[in-house]
């Protein structure tokens, strides 16, 4: 039970005649008081009866209230109890017993009082709160705590955040209270807390393990200020999405609070230190349910390496970017007003962004980014160098303006990659606001990037070609990011188009890719070669349609790929098929080769020739559903042969394991497929 009931207790017992100077010589006395009120607050239906024998040296005291309520400090008691036995000396009156409120645990109360101060002592085991006050200064108060629990501070921590809990921690510090009759009541003095922890009951805010000095100035009234300037020694805190590890570091904090009746709290100035680490300085308003109304935050990191384990995990991993790396510098600014964001710069000082998974990194970030939703401003951002997904590119330069919230490109921007270029020909950022999220449009050309190379950089097989494309719009909102338009690659001496291209959370977890892909005029033998098959010759159309990859790998997809006979004719290339890759093809797809020959005549032959070659692949839950050109009996065919000696494949099983079917590609391309012939 905090120090407001021992104020009030002893303003009770102030108010009896034969406590306050007279002599107590009756065997009993009792005094029955309907109300008292004091500067701290109302005692109701009060008893106090006194029994003291003649000549005793000491009576039996016994205070009983049905209620005390300090209303300003957000305290109620019910059934409040106290009895001790009552010495005196003098003008000198001493006193010391159980405190009882209800069911709660007893506590011990001390009191000594003479005609010039009062002294009371509360104390559970190790836990005291000891109260002074002298008579030339009755508004006065001193109070000293002792490892005393936030839980008996709760209810007056309560009249400044009410749906904050605390569950532990302890308070030492020496405070002196001045509460007037016709002022507000004024708290000042250092404090020290230990082991805090606290919740709201969402969980939105929270603390773990928290310590913290502190030099308190408050007044408490209608409107409430308080001013607080100290260290945070440890901890862990939580504050929405924003998670702060401050383990053993001290950190140097100051603020001014202001909350006027029951709205939200205001805070014009904020500042924290945590050395190289993060420097901030500002000011921000809270609504009444603790949500952000205004901020205006400026802050500064000159080594930002450690800005990830510190502040930044909780925005990181809703992003799936719990291990990005940063070295270098930056500073920020925000301003939010009414909730909506106003003002935001962001200025690198030679900053790096890794992002350990592969998907991202940036090399000397330098110069700014500055939005504004109230004027026009104009910024830039450099870098030195990067990449994308594993693909690298060059030093580039964006030149931004920033007009009528939106941050947008103002002149087209290049960036080398690939032995080509990126280019932008628009991009516009609209932040978040209210319920709508964050929006990204652009208009990108890729111009003659190097296929080889971005081969080798993704562990492909050795491709070779050129990449061109143009995406008039992509949108990325709601962390998808969809393309219109296509790309268009020359590959293999024919094309590939690729349609319908969409990303989610293309920098979060398991990023999923979708997309339509046609094939065109594709020359066999240069792709079999690369995929290290057996020499096919000839010209491919195809599809894969409805592709699907989750982190890169594919989940489903309707592939479907035919020879084509009349470009074949068109190019005059012969159409055949080696026995090599007749085997690979038959150990892929669970086929086997007949002929119209005897089976030992085929191995003679190098090479056949076929007529058309055709296999579809519907792919759904690990499972390859396979097709071909038509049926043959219970299988289907892939290879119809053509000219002597006359070849056929013919698959039978028409659903596959696709781990299984990866496993047998892996292991034709490297040869280790025996022949195998009926």
């Amino acid at each position: 039970m905090p120090q407001p009931i021992l104020r009030l207790l002893i303003a009770c017992l102030l108010t009896v005649p034969w406590l306050a100077g007279g002599e107590a010589h009756a065997r009993t006395a009792q005094a029955r008081v309907a109300k008292i009120t004091t500067a701290v607050g109302v005692f109701e239906n009060v008893v106090v009866r006194l029994d003291w024998p003649d000549r005793a040296p000491q009576g039996q005291l016994h205070v009983q209230a049905a209620s005390v309520e300090a209303p300003e400090l957000g305290y109620r008691f019910r059934d409040v109890t106290w009895q001790c036995p009552l010495r005196r000396d003098g003008a000198r009156w001493r006193c010391e017993g159980d405190l009882r409120s209800g069911r709660a645990a007893p506590m011990r109360l001390a009191i000594d009082i003479d005609e010039v101060r009062t002294d009371a002592r509360l104390a559970r085991g190790g836990s005291v709160l000891a109260l002074h006050r002298d008579a030339a200064a009755p508004d006065l108060t001193r109070i000293d705590l002792t490892r005393v629990p936030l839980l008996w501070t709760q209810a007056m921590l309560a009249k400044a955040w009410e749906q904050g809990r605390f569950t532990k921690g302890t308070l030492d510090g020496r405070l002196t209270v001045a509460a007037p009759a016709n002022a507000p009541m004024r708290i000042t003095g250092p404090v020290r807390l230990g082991g805090v922890a606290f919740a709201t009951p969402d969980g939105t805010i929270a603390g773990e393990n928290v310590g913290a000095q502190a030099q308190i100035d408050a007044r408490i009234a209608d409107t409430t200020h308080v001013k607080l300037d100290g260290s945070l020694l440890g901890g862990d805190l939580l504050f929405g999405n924003a998670y702060l590890a401050l383990q053993q570091r001290r950190v140097g904090f100051s603020l001014d609070a202001v909350q006027r009746g029951a709205g939200g709290w205001e805070f014009p100035r904020l500042h924290w230190q945590d050395g190289d680490l993060l420097e901030a300085d500002g000011s921000a308003a809270l609504a009444p349910d603790a949500t952000l109304r205004s901020l205006d935050l400026r802050a500064r990191s000159v080594d930002a390496g450690g800005l990830r384990d510190a502040y930044l995990t909780g925005f990181l991993g809703l992003a799936g970017l719990a291990d990005l790396q940063l070295r270098g510098g930056v500073d920020t600014r925000t301003r939010i007003e009414d909730g909506e964001l106003r003002e935001a710069d962001f200025t690198p000082h030679a900053l790096t962004i890794d992002d350990p998974q592969g998907r991202f990194d940036f090399d000397g970030l330098e110069g700014d980014v500055r939005f504004s939703s109230v004027a026009s401003i104009d910024s830039e951002l450099r870098w030195h160098g990067g990449a994308l997904h594993g693909l690298s590119f060059g030093a580039a330069r964006l030149p931004f303006t920033s007009r009528d919230g939106v941050l947008s490109l103002r002149e087209a921007a290049t960036v080398p990659m690939l032995g080509g270029q990126v280019g932008f020909d628009h991009l516009q950022l609209r932040p978040p606001s209210g319920e709508r999220g964050l929006e990204i449009r652009f208009g990108m050309e890729l111009e003659r990037l190097d296929i080889a190379a971005l081969a080798k950089a993704l562990d492909w097989p050795a491709f070779t070609g050129e990449l061109t494309g143009h995406i008039p719009e992509a949108r990325y909102a709601g962390d998808r990011l969809e393309f219109e338009g296509g790309l268009a690659m020359q590959l293999f001496g024919g094309s590939v188009q690729v349609s319908s291209l969409a990303m989610e959370r293309p920098f979060g977890v398991a990023p999923t890719l979708s997309s339509d892909i046609a094939f065109d005029n594709i020359d066999l033998e240069a792709l079999t070669g690369v995929l290290g098959f057996g020499a096919v010759t000839g010209k491919l159309d195809g599809s894969i349609t409805h592709l699907r990859l989750v982190d890169w790998q594919p989940v489903a997809f309707d592939a479907e790929l035919h020879s084509d006979r009349a470009a074949a004719r068109a190019a005059r290339v012969r159409q055949r098929i080696s026995q090599r890759a007749v085997q690979d093809l038959s150990s892929v797809s669970d086929a086997s080769f007949i002929s119209s020959l005897q089976s030992q005549l085929i191995g003679v032959f190098d090479d056949f020739g076929y007529s058309r070659i055709g296999i579809r692949c519907r792919l759904n839950d690990e499972v390859c559903e396979m097709e071909g050109l038509g049926s043959a009996g219970p299988g289907f065919i892939i290879v119809e042969g053509s000219g002597v000696p006359r070849l056929s494949v013919v698959g039978f099983n028409r659903r596959v394991d696709w781990p299984i079917l990866l496993e047998r590609l892996e292991a034709a391309s490297k040869g280790d497929v025996s022949p195998v012939f009926e």
